[in-house]
């Protein structure tokens, strides 16, 4: 199948971008290294409701933060990125920013969220 992303979803117009594929992700991963940009990697599945609760949510920072990157992942489509994120719980946030973890949160917090990405955006 290749690399894919989803094609709905673009983070340059506030939008949120759905990795499918380890590929991909090496990709989106390695540019970030390079990057000053912070990237926000949502872990979720499509069976968690509260993944499914949040997401509007998260849909939501992504517009208001367009300078941010979003990056959504199924664990189950993707179990060795969620496994060297050392993820227990869905939905967790992990905030990266040069190819390191600045912060984690881990369930529905969307103010906690929102604080996280403003103290780690520039």
């Amino acid at each position: 199948m290749g690399a894919q992303i989803s094609s709905k979803q673009r983070s340059d117009d506030g939008k949120v971008i759905s990795v499918h594929s380890l590929d991909n992700w090496n990709t989106q991963f390695q540019s970030s290294r390079t990057s000053n940009k912070l990237m926000v990697i949502d872990f979720s599945a499509a069976w968690c409701g509260p993944c499914k609760f949040i997401e509007p949510a998260v849909h939501d920072l992504a517009v208001e933060f367009s300078d941010v990157e979003f990056i959504k992942i199924d664990v189950d489509e993707l179990p060795d990125v969620a496994k060297d994120f050392e993820v227990q719980a869905m939905p967790t946030f992990v905030l990266v920013k040069k190819g390191k973890e600045r912060e984690r949160i881990v369930g529905v917090k969307k103010d906690e969220l929102q604080r996280m990405i403003e103290k780690h955006r520039f």
